[in-house]
Order: C-alpha cells, then sequence, then structure tokens
C-alpha cells in the first residue's frame, strides 16, 4: 500500500466494531516496549492490553478507526482546553484498577500520571492515544494513511494534536508528518522511553 491509498479502505469503526478494534492494537502492541514493561508477563500481557483499551474505548471523546481489512486501528480524543486526557474519570478507584492489572496497576498508574504531567492543555486538540497495524502489513502504509485521514481533517477545523512515540521508529514516522518534540523524553523507574510530541495544524 502506498501513501495514494485510496481513504474508503479507512473508516470509523462504530460500536459493535469495538472488539475488533481492541484485538487489533492487542496484537499490534504485544511485542512493543512499552506495553512489555507495564504487563511483563507474556501469557497474561494480551488480556490486560484488551482491558487497558477497553477503557480507553470507553470514554466520550473516544474516535476509533479501522483501515484495509481491520489490519490496522488507531485511537484519538478530542481534548477540550483544559481537559484531562485521563478522561471523565482521571484517577479510577486503586481498587478497580488492582482487580484489573493486579500488581501492574502500580506501574500503569505511575506512567499515566507522568504522562499527565506532560500533557499540554492550553488549547483544543487532537490525542493520538494509540494507532497500530498487525505485523503481517506493517510497514505497508497504512499507518501513514490513518494519519493523513485524521490530520487533514485537524488542518480543517485548526486543530493541534498531540502523543507519545513509545519507540524511535514510531517517533520516526510522527516526525515524517509535522510532529516535533516537545520537551525532553518520559520515562519513569526503569521504564522505555516515550517521546512526547505536538503537531501544530498546517493553515
Amino acid at each position: 500500500m502506498t501513501k495514494d491509498t485510496p481513504y474508503a479502505l479507512l473508516r470509523q469503526a462504530d460500536a459493535a466494531e469495538r472488539q475488533t478494534v481492541s484485538d487489533i492494537l492487542t496484537e499490534a502492541f504485544m511485542d512493543d516496549p512499552v506495553a512489555c514493561w507495564l504487563f511483563p508477563a507474556p501469557d497474561e500481557r494480551g488480556r490486560l492490553q484488551s482491558h487497558f483499551y477497553g477503557q480507553l474505548l470507553d470514554r466520550s471523546a473516544a474516535e476509533a478507526y479501522l483501515i484495509g481489512r481491520d489490519e490496522g486501528a488507531s485511537v484519538w480524543l478530542a481534548l477540550a482546553a483544559g481537559q484531562a486526557p485521563d478522561g471523565e474519570h482521571p484517577n479510577p478507584p486503586e481498587m478497580d484498577q488492582n482487580s484489573i492489572f493486579g500488581a501492574n496497576g502500580v506501574r500503569l498508574r505511575t506512567l499515566g500520571r507522568a504522562l499527565t504531567e506532560r500533557h499540554p492543555r492550553g488549547e483544543p486538540h487532537l490525542y493520538l492515544s494509540c494507532m497500530g497495524v498487525v505485523g503481517e502489513r506493517q510497514s505497508a502504509g497504512l499507518g501513514s494513511s490513518m494519519l493523513r485521514h485524521r490530520l487533514e481533517r485537524a488542518d480543517t477545523d485548526g486543530l493541534a494534536a498531540y502523543l507519545e512515540a513509545s519507540s524511535p521508529r514510531s517517533r520516526a514516522l510522527y516526525l515524517r508528518h509535522g510532529f516535533a518534540d516537545l520537551g525532553e523524553p518520559v520515562r519513569v523507574a526503569d521504564s522505555p522511553l516515550l517521546w512526547p510530541m505536538w503537531r501544530q495544524p498546517s493553515r
């Protein structure tokens, strides 16, 4: 698939496709450095990732997209000025989180707090919470197509965009699409680096 991929292959996911979005992201991030740090037990990682994406998709601000034959997915949050990136429940009860994520909940909360502190809140913007492509379709242009599709609309609406890149490879992709580093990378304890990145709308 090339940069000329028609957007007809890309659609906004509806409620019935929620599990499809979660399954694609779970597969795409199974070996991601940050996912491996958050959920170090390989036999538990898929289940815990699925819970994580389910909570993300529950947010009223979430927009989910699918591309191709369910080969890639992205989740964006449309945030108002001053709105917390954590959504409607920025501090879910620790007991509830522990019942889902167990000991992994400590890492999840610690990293979440660090990222929230760095998240810009001065103006309305789109937050690309996650975007992934299944293994055999990576490097085929699907990620770039998903980015261009939503960023073109953001440019039309005059909206900036924000994300955290979880690997040098994804950071390079986002740099090619107009994002720039926003301060130093984030790291908590022995976690991998995450790169906060910001993109001004193209006028």
